[in-house]
């Protein structure tokens, strides 16, 4: 019988941190604060993908999961963009694409916000110069925010979401 040799074993997932309660429940209060300041509610995202590899997807729906719990900050996904009031862009703006986010962004009511997440939504990342390619957000709906990395960590993207907040709320 013929044996063959196992993989070589990988390397654990990074533990998480700990989590510090006192600032966490300080993030929740400036949040909604900001929130309820600029909207009376908290922040609605419609995630809109123009063609990205799903890398930038996978960092996303990990926000919703229990460790870093989206929710909790008063931000949630939901289904429509009339209903949002972000779009949340991933991946290169495609040629047969563009007109899709554009009929998103035309949907979204005031006051509303765009954040490219990830390098490819920021410029076009690596399918930057292809021929099926746009290059970033910015050429079809203007941006507030860019996020990048290839993919950004979930930790950044909510960094950079409660900014966005942040920063708007002063308005």
């Amino acid at each position: 019988m013929m044996r063959w040799p196992l993989p070589p074993r990988l390397p654990a997932a990074e533990p998480a941190g700990p989590v510090d309660r006192e600032t966490v429940a300080s993030l929740v209060a400036r949040m909604d604060a900001a929130a309820q300041r600029r909207l009376g509610r908290g922040l609605a995202i419609r995630h809109v993908n123009t063609g990205s590899c799903n890398g930038c997807e996978l960092e996303t729906r990990a926000l919703t999961g229990v460790l870093y719990e989206l929710s909790r900050f008063g931000l949630r996904f939901v289904d429509s963009p009339a209903h949002a009031d972000v779009l949340l862009v991933t991946g290169p703006l495609t040629q047969n694409l563009r007109r899709a986010l554009e009929q998103a962004w035309d949907a979204v009511p005031d006051p509303k916000w765009v954040v490219a997440l990830g390098d490819c939504a920021v410029d076009g990342g690596v399918f930057k110069g292809s021929y099926a390619t746009l290059g970033g957000t910015g050429n079809a709906v203007p941006v507030d925010l860019t996020i990048g990395g290839c993919p950004p960590s979930p930790s950044r993207i909510l960094a950079g979401l409660r900014a966005l907040l942040e920063a708007n709320s002063a308005r």
